[in-house]
């Protein structure tokens, strides 16, 4: 069995975005070892794990962390859910392929379903992303 293709969620407060992608990212695949993290970390948004139990992905020991707790790790792929992540990120040197994606912060929206819209967006990407870097495998 090949070794688990390790992952990075990055956005700035790590306390939505990354987090809903880290979980959704392990629920998926378990080809993947997902992480998240943020350029200034605060705390887990409460209405980040009810989006996530609400359909049944486990939340248990998300936590929000800060991008330096990973600067000695190597990561296959590091992914950035907002632009301003994308540009105020500290570069990560183990990185293989950094990926820039950019979701709306659901924390800071007036839309009563911003989580729930948020974590169905970043849901479908994520599965367009295991179906793509996962393809090579299947045909080895």
């Amino acid at each position: 069995m090949s070794p688990a293709i390790k992952v990075l969620f990055v956005c700035v407060a790590n306390s939505a975005r990354s987090l809903l992608a880290e979980a959704l990212l392990r629920h998926t695949d378990p080809r993947f070892e997902a992480f998240s993290a943020g350029s200034e970390p605060s705390e887990v948004d409460l209405r980040t794990t009810q989006a996530l139990e609400a359909v049944g992905v486990d939340a248990t020991g998300l936590r929000s962390k800060s991008i330096s707790e990973f600067q000695a790790d190597r990561f296959d792929y590091v992914i950035t859910l907002c632009d301003k992540s994308a540009s105020e990120c500290l570069p990560m040197p183990n990185a293989g392929e950094v990926i820039a994606w950019d979701f709306p912060d659901p924390v800071t929206s007036d839309d009563p379903g911003a989580f729930r819209h948020t974590l169905h967006d970043i849901h479908e990407r994520i599965k367009l992303f295991v179906l793509v870097k996962t393809k090579h495998l299947e045909d080895l």
